[in-house]
């Protein structure tokens, strides 16, 4: 074969079909593709972050404002059973919301919410080290305030305001730190 008539590949090529083959296996018509340039595609992330952000914002606020004051007293528990095992579990507001309230040692009760604000794991009262801590990434919470001390968590638990009535403890309203 003649070198003008043949492939590298396979032999069997002409180069003067080949370009021709390639238009019509892939027919795309440089001028007239709508692509997206790297500026508006900037522009267009940075916008629907910018949205995002603002949305997440508008419903914390709207969140809180619509449950500001709008809590019910629950009935938690008894304050001698919560001295003597040293914290006790409940559900406050709803019973989708987990909760745990614990006694300090100068008989000062705390509650906060059991959902960690890192990832949402579920954190535990630790007697030895007087603190809550989540297991999945061993972030801890300290009582006085419920501030995180260590790992990844940034923002506070939010607190159960608790009310003792005699010997009965009620959960009366939600805290929620800034």
């Amino acid at each position: 074969m003649d070198e003008n008539k043949s492939c590298k590949h396979c032999g069997d090529c002409n180069p003067e079909t080949t370009d021709d083959q390639w238009k019509k296996d892939f027919p795309v018509e440089w001028e007239g593709d709508h692509y997206v340039a790297r500026r508006e595609m900037v522009k267009f992330l940075t916008l629907g972050s910018g949205l995002l952000a603002a949305a997440n914002w508008a419903g914390a606020g709207i969140w809180h404002w619509h449950h500001e004051g709008s809590f019910e007293a629950r009935h938690i528990g008894s304050a001698i059973a919560l001295q003597r095992e040293g914290s006790m579990l409940f559900r406050y507001p709803t019973d989708n919301d987990p909760c745990i309230a614990v006694s300090m040692p100068d008989g000062q009760i705390v509650a906060y919410s059991q959902v960690c604000t890192h990832l949402s794991c579920a954190v535990v009262y630790k007697p030895k080290e007087h603190d809550l801590f989540c297991p999945c990434h061993n972030g801890a919470f300290e009582l006085q305030a419920g501030r995180p001390t260590a790992g990844p968590p940034t923002r506070p638990l939010p607190r159960i305001v608790i009310e003792r009535r005699g010997d009965e403890l009620f959960a009366t309203g939600v805290e929620v730190s800034a």
